[in-house]
């Protein structure tokens, strides 16, 4: 097995990005700052990931340490070429899970790793294909779980991935957050 020599400082509060390094036997610390999640219009996509989760990164260039690295990330949903981000509050996140109601989205997640000399950016998509689901499975989920953290306004996780998620093609972690198999290698190339 090879082993990461670095630190790692995970930038992010998300609690799946860190279960998931703590999953892959990576010990980080956690260090965040407020960064502005705008982003120009013209981005589509896995721009808009790479483009958010390297702006989260060049908060902290002045502070990454020799011998540090650093990881930023962004996840966005997107249904119809429409960015779906986290919901705002209880009546947004029933219109986002209305939207995305008995089809297919995707999820991108772009990943940033930062030392003192180099940066790369990384990013994969996932494709989600949900069930059709009743407004009382909405109303449930939302009241039960609270998905105001995560974009699309939904889990792969936990009760409603579990239950409304007919299949997925792609990386499964990627849909929590963090494409682990693609981090984990550059980690250990870095």
């Amino acid at each position: 097995m090879n082993q990461i020599k670095q630190k790692i400082i995970l930038a992010s509060r998300s609690p799946r990005r860190q279960q998931l390094l703590q999953m892959m036997g990576i010990a980080f610390e956690v260090k965040t700052k407020e960064t502005d999640e705008d982003y120009p219009e013209h981005l589509k996509n896995e721009q808009i990931v790479l483009h958010l989760a390297s702006k989260k990164a060049i908060a902290f260039e002045n502070e990454i340490q020799e011998n540090e690295l650093l990881i930023s990330a962004d996840t966005i949903v997107v249904h119809q070429n429409k960015v779906l981000n986290k919901p705002a509050d209880y009546n947004e996140a029933i219109e986002m899970l209305t939207t995305l109601n008995g089809s297919m989205h995707e999820v991108y997640t772009g990943v940033c790793i930062a030392s003192i000399h180099k940066k790369e950016l990384l990013y994969d998509k996932s494709e989600v294909y949900f069930r059709n689901y009743t407004v009382e499975d909405m109303h449930y989920y939302i009241t039960n779980f609270k998905p105001y953290d995560k974009a699309g306004s939904y889990g792969i996780q936990d009760w409603f991935g579990l239950t409304c998620i007919e299949k997925i093609n792609g990386c499964f972690y990627n849909v929590m957050g963090l494409p682990t198999r693609k981090v984990y290698q550059q980690l250990i190339n870095f």
